[in-house]
């Protein structure tokens, strides 16, 4: 598949990670206890923070860690809408 650079910017921001940090919240999980108790990378956190690409495996091990699913920590959004603030 040949995508032009706005194209892929535009496919970058189709996935938002929002929905984790009130999950994460929720659970009274801090982003600290995802590193130092479970081992989760703070470059992985990061990615997440900026909704970029990651491991769909990655995201397994998550939703694992707070017992919830995909939908719980990843949503997709239309490459017509603007993604939401946290």
């Amino acid at each position: 598949m040949n995508m032009n650079q706005e194209q892929m910017g535009r496919l970058l921001h189709m996935i938002s990670y929002r929905k984790l940090w009130k999950t994460m919240k929720e659970r009274k999980i801090s982003q600290y206890a995802l590193y130092t108790h479970y081992g989760i990378s703070t470059s992985f956190l990061d990615k997440l923070r900026h909704n970029e690409n990651v491991e769909i495996r990655s995201l397994d091990i998550l939703c694992s860690i707070l017992d919830c699913d995909f939908g719980d920590i990843v949503e997709h959004i239309p490459d017509n809408a603007e993604p939401e603030e946290k």
